[in-house]
């Protein structure tokens, strides 16, 4: 007989760290570990949530409270926010940022470095057309 729930794949960190900041999102407020745990419905250990969760706080991703005995967790940004970090890490890991930055912008397709050129344009003053 073959015990099914010791074949279970085993995820990569960050695809954690994803599906925990997903079941953080979706919490009408701070929530406990415990609750993340339940949340995911996965055979994940109460330990691993927390590993993942302080994890999590290290990188900025998370912010906790202190809930009674234990602390309520809450995502510190969105979708948006959290690739931004996640991008500045990389960029920050790396010595030769501008070169770095170069490749990045090469590899923009046209519609991405339109986006880019605006979002980098000086704002216009009240009354400048």
């Amino acid at each position: 007989m073959v015990e099914h729930s010791r074949h279970h794949r085993r995820r990569a960190q960050g695809e954690l760290e994803s599906l925990v900041l997903s079941a953080l999102r979706e919490a009408d407020g701070p929530a406990t570990a415990g609750w993340v745990k339940e949340r995911l419905g996965e055979d994940l250990a109460y330990t691993t949530v927390i590993t993942i969760l302080t994890r999590l706080l290290a990188k900025g991703a998370v912010t906790r409270e202190r809930a009674g005995r234990s602390f309520a967790w809450t995502p510190a940004s969105d979708h948006a926010g959290l690739a931004a970090h996640r991008m500045r890490r990389v960029l920050d890991a790396e010595s030769d940022r501008e070169a770095v930055l170069a490749s990045f912008v090469t590899g923009l397709g046209p519609d991405d470095e339109r986006l880019l050129r605006e979002l980098l344009r000086p704002p216009r003053s009240d009354g400048e057309d």
